[in-house]
């Protein structure tokens, strides 16, 4: 079924790009086009309103000179002939300002403004969405036409700048319903009349409302789409999320030990990341259980065998009156007692060495110089027996980052082991050199050497392969794997071999990542 279900989420579109990237893109796609379409209707208004300056300024200027060298009569039929074509009001204005003709009045008026009671309550919703739309991009106000009480050129502001700048104006107005009217005021002749024309552009309000309606409708569809894919995209979040939580509440009640996590290979955005994480998360807790488990069946039973010959010893010391017995009895239960005291500090050792690592800070160590260091030690306090330590080292220092104390317990620890492992008076080699970018410490030495099929296991814990002629119980066959794990924790490892010149031994080399310079 999990495999089934992984199958499935593999092949969501867009994979590659990340969960919070598709979520913006779908929740911003209906409201980048909302306002955006918007601010289009805006410009697309002034635009046609532009255009509409620009024709109603010629037709107010072809019409004033029209009229200027027309008598009365004429100048009367060519107001009711052009107010009817053009559906427009004109009124003449002689050069005192008085209204003398007016197209509405000498004939039937060629349109009128709606009312916006009397129509219906979708021109009121047209209207409240023009408002909204105005406010939405902060629109300049647009004053309210109202015919004045007054009938002298005066009334009108644009009149009033034509006579007196002798040029022609323009003025946007409000109709009641909305709709824009343009008053258009033009000098006549050179006698000082004047022309006023005014249209009501409903067209310019209705090509804008359809443009918004389709615009609405374009924006409705992708909130559609958007709510669907949102609910798609819900379904590959949730689905695997409840895959992996399913997967995670069956390995912690431990009921089924072959639980498998998904790691969802396919996908590359943080679910995929999140799942590999849990899997390898679990892989790792599983590891460690099974380590500790391990671990706690070989203390018991490497501490279960001293704990029986002391008390086997202690046991007989009551029985036995011979003085010579009781002094091996006492020299066995000393034995013993040493023996549990060293398996129980090296169990200590190696249970707390992780923890300690994984806080500890790593700071740069000249390698060379930690080994010769090392090196004079043992020999001034002649841990090495009779044997000479051949130390091969490069020229330059050779940094890396650790623990000090730590590395310097791996290498005593190999050397300990050679030393064991060598015969009487043979040397042992130690070198440090460079390997593709990492730092190799070998100690090599010339004992019996170590099997193929068994150079895992002396890195086992409690595994104990000692010389034949070395006291037993001196070692508690924990040394080589906490080297191994402190080695591992510096990113490095540790392994055994034989002897690269062919000779009868074994060697064990600890690599180490070195430290890059820092440029300055």
């Amino acid at each position: 079924m999990a495999e089934t279900s992984a199958r499935a989420l593999a092949f969501v579109p867009g994979r590659r790009l990340s969960l919070t990237s598709r979520i913006l893109i779908i929740n911003l796609l209906p409201l980048l086009l909302l306002g955006g379409g918007v601010f289009y209707l805006d410009s697309y208004r002034k635009q046609l309103l532009d255009e509409r300056y620009k024709l109603a300024r010629v037709e107010a200027q072809i019409t004033a000179e029209a009229l200027a060298g027309a008598s009365r009569e004429r100048q009367e039929a060519l107001l009711i002939q052009i107010g009817k074509e053009q559906h427009m009001r004109l009124r003449m204005f002689d050069a005192q300002g008085r209204l003398w003709a007016d197209s509405f009045k000498l004939d039937q008026p060629s349109f009128q403004f709606d009312t916006p009671g009397d129509e219906p309550w979708r021109e009121d919703l047209a209207r409240w969405l023009d408002r909204a739309v105005d406010t939405v991009v902060g629109a300049d106000p647009i004053p309210d036409y109202n015919e004045p009480t007054a009938t002298d050129a005066d009334a009108w502001p644009e009149l009033k700048r034509a006579r007196e700048e002798n040029l022609t104006q323009i003025q946007l107005r409000d109709a009641p319903d909305g709709t824009p009217v343009i008053n258009t005021a033009a000098p006549v002749g050179l006698k000082g009349a004047t022309l006023l024309t005014t249209r009501n552009a409903v067209d310019i309000t209705l090509e804008v409302r359809e443009a918004r309606g389709t615009l609405i409708s374009a924006v409705l569809l992708a909130l559609l789409m958007s709510t669907l894919l949102s609910l798609y995209m819900a379904r590959t979040i949730v689905l695997p999320l409840r895959m992996l939580a399913n997967a995670t509440n069956r390995v912690r009640q431990g009921r089924d030990r072959q639980v498998e996590v998904p790691r969802l290979p396919q996908r590359r955005d943080e679910i995929g990341q999140l799942a590999r994480a849990i899997s390898d998360m679990t892989a790792a807790l599983r590891l460690r259980i099974d380590a500790v488990e391990h671990f706690a069946a070989d203390v018991a039973h490497e501490i279960k065998n001293p704990l029986a010959s002391l008390r086997s010893a202690l046991e007989s010391l009551t029985s036995v009156e011979d003085k010579d017995l009781r002094r091996q009895l006492n020299d066995i239960a000393a034995h013993d007692v040493r023996r549990i005291d060293r398996l129980v500090s090296e169990i200590s050792e190696a249970s707390r060495i992780d923890a300690e690592l994984s806080r500890a800070t790593f700071e740069p160590i000249d390698l060379v110089a930690l080994a010769e260091n090392i090196i004079g030690r043992r020999e001034a306090r002649e841990q090495n027996g009779r044997h000479g330590i051949v130390f091969t080292r490069p020229r330059d220092s050779v940094k890396v980052m650790g623990v000090p104390i730590r590395l310097e317990r791996v290498i005593d620890n190999l050397l300990d082991n050679a030393v064991s492992f060598s015969a009487e008076d043979a040397p042992i080699q130690l070198t440090i050199e460079r390997i593709d970018g990492e730092v190799a410490l070998s100690v090599c030495d010339h004992g019996p050497g170590i099997p193929e099929d068994a150079r895992e296991k002396v890195f086992r814990r409690f595994h104990s392969d000692r010389p034949a002629d070395e006291g037993f119980g001196q070692h508690s066959g924990l040394g080589l794997a906490i080297a191994r794990t402190i080695a591992e924790a510096h990113d490095g490892g540790l392994f055994a071999s034989a002897r690269p010149d062919g000779d009868e031994g074994a060697c064990v080399t600890l690599t180490l990542p070195e430290a890059v310079a820092k440029k300055a």
